[in-house]
């Protein structure tokens, strides 16, 4: 698009309408002072030099690549076959975007449904969609759904070891409606006790911040006896292995799928899966792709069940997140097919194997305690010394031991979340137990 410049006359016809004579007073509140400080940057460099540069700050940091890394909490570092990005990077994805016009966007609608098929077995849903930032928007969303069904229910039963930056999220997206936010300890059906009829939704973790996975059997039969959703959050790593959530009633689940195929990037970007029963398909926020025949019978796909003017009309719409994510929800397919079913499993497998060998070795510490209860991917050891001292001296020698958690909770000082993948060795679930029992002893 080419840039065309205002005139003169459209400068002066904007200054008029605000009731400003010059650009000079539009600015005049800015101390003149302030408006053209000298930066006092050095002479340019050239492109060898920056490159240097850049390279011995990039030395600098502590990577999943040049350490021994047991950090997860949200980001989880996991294999990732070459092929996704060489395949994703293809020339036909570069410029895809929301594929309104069926007609040249094939290529683009089919990844979705595939992606979108693959997402609902996984998740065990009846449908799925391909428009959410990241986990924590997927289940604010989620919610907001949940809440928008249910004209005289504001309560909504989140569990106290939610991701601590999720209910941050929460709380952003709710702080204009009248809604509360009321958090349960302990497991999902100690979460029944707080249902009432003002009970929108009961939210599940499976797995919870800490790793722990708690029994959903049952909790939606209750959820829905007392008129609420039952909404439940999962690692889609885990259900390569674990029952989905839909087989145990679940009416919305919601994943962060960065563990699918992409990288951790420093944050993102990240994918925000949902899946959501029959029922519920018309009410889902985003867009969901179909499988057609055209005039000549030949298979098709296009964008069904909504319009797009369900998306664009403000506070009138369902859902003002539909951003199709379509290069991470491509790598996440890209994954899917590549592993398929078997080689999740294994992947899930390996997690399981790995955490709980190196669960085992950190608990034969003296002074360290690997807390009780059934868990995946991730544990809390209690340590004898403030574990973000540990974490500090750790890291000087290579090793990531972890999450301290006094980073969210100021009273658990002395408690590290620990993560162990696929990816890590048992050279260096070795390495962390030696290294944590010198630097405990």
């Amino acid at each position: 698009m080419p840039f065309i410049a205002n005139t003169d006359a459209d400068r002066k016809a904007m200054l008029d309408t605000i009731g400003v004579k010059s650009v000079d007073e539009l600015f005049s509140d800015i101390p003149a002072v302030n408006r053209f400080p000298q930066l006092g940057l050095d002479k340019g460099l050239s492109e060898l030099e920056v490159m240097r540069e850049i390279e011995s700050l990039a030395a600098r940091n502590l990577s999943a690549n040049n350490t021994a890394w047991f950090l997860g909490a949200g980001a989880y570092n996991h294999f990732i076959p070459a092929a996704v990005a060489a395949l994703a990077s293809r020339g036909e994805f570069l410029t895809a975007y929301t594929p309104y016009q069926p007609e040249v966007s094939q290529g683009t609608l089919q990844a979705i449904f595939e992606y979108q098929s693959m997402a609902g077995q996984l998740l065990g849903m009846d449908a799925v969609n391909a428009s959410h930032y990241d986990g924590s928007t997927a289940l604010a969303e989620a919610i907001l759904m949940a809440y928008n069904l249910s004209a005289d229910r504001h309560r909504i039963l989140l569990p106290a070891a939610l991701h601590p930056e999720y209910k941050e999220v929460l709380r952003t997206y709710f702080e204009a409606f009248e809604v509360e936010l009321v958090e349960y300890g302990g497991t999902p059906k100690d979460g029944l006790k707080l249902l009432d009829d003002k009970t929108a939704c009961l939210v599940a973790a499976y797995p919870d911040f800490e790793g722990r996975i708690h029994e959903l059997s049952g909790v939606a039969d209750a959820v829905h006896a007392a008129g609420g959703l039952f909404i439940v959050h999962a690692d889609p790593i885990m259900l390569g292995l674990f029952k989905s959530p839909g087989e145990l009633g679940a009416d919305i689940v919601t994943a962060e799928g960065q563990a699918l195929g992409n990288a951790m990037n420093y944050g993102g970007p990240f994918l925000g899966m949902m899946g959501v029963t029959q029922k519920l398909v018309r009410k889902m926020p985003g867009r969901l792709v179909g499988q057609t025949v055209d005039g000549q019978g030949r298979r098709g796909f296009v964008l069904t069940l909504s319009a797009r003017e369900q998306h664009i009309r403000r506070e009138k719409a369902v859902s003002n997140i539909c951003s199709n994510q379509g290069l991470v929800m491509l790598m996440t397919t890209i994954y899917l097919e590549l592993l398929g079913k078997n080689g999740l499993k294994q992947v899930a497998e390996l997690c399981w194997h790995k955490a709980h060998y190196a669960a085992k070795e950190l608990g034969k510490i003296p002074g360290c305690k690997v807390a009780d209860g059934l868990f995946f991917k991730e544990f809390v050891v209690q340590t004898p010394r403030p574990a973000a001292e540990i974490a500090e001296q750790l890291e000087r020698r290579g090793i990531v031991p972890g999450l301290p958690l006094v980073r969210y909770y100021k009273e658990r000082s002395h408690e590290l979340l620990v993560c162990v993948t696929e990816m890590a060795t048992k050279a260096q679930i070795d390495l962390l137990a030696s290294a944590l029992k010198e630097v405990t002893a």
